[in-house]
């Protein structure tokens, strides 16, 4: 088994307290199966909306990620699988979807360490 990175981006953050508790219910019901399933080595967390970014040699500090970005990436889950179809395959049933976001599937390298 090899390790994915699941990076959420975008998706609607609208709805009122009920509809964002459905939408939670949601996320948990799907980690819950991933993880019965074996494949959640790190089930994440949400990401505020702020922070910093340092860049460059510089090391120049700057706000972001920004707000108005609808790529914003706001959270993760690492998880394991045979391949890098196999995430994506597993990625397909992240609610998400459902509130117009996306699912970045990265491979993390391995480091002998």
């Amino acid at each position: 088994m090899s390790e994915f990175v699941f990076l959420y981006r975008g998706g609607s953050r609208d709805g009122s307290p009920a509809e964002m508790q459905q939408v939670m219910q949601k996320w948990m019901n799907w980690l819950k199966e991933l993880g019965e399933k074996g494949h959640v080595k790190d089930q994440g967390q949400p990401l505020e909306r702020t922070g910093k970014l340092v860049k460059g040699r510089q090391k120049t500090v700057t706000d972001g990620p920004f707000a108005e970005s609808k790529d914003i990436i706001g959270g993760y889950t690492l998880i394991e699988a045979r391949d890098l179809d196999q995430a994506v395959e597993l990625s397909k049933a992240c609610p998400i979807f459902e509130r117009d976001g996306a699912v970045e599937v990265r491979p993390v390298m391995k480091m002998n360490m």
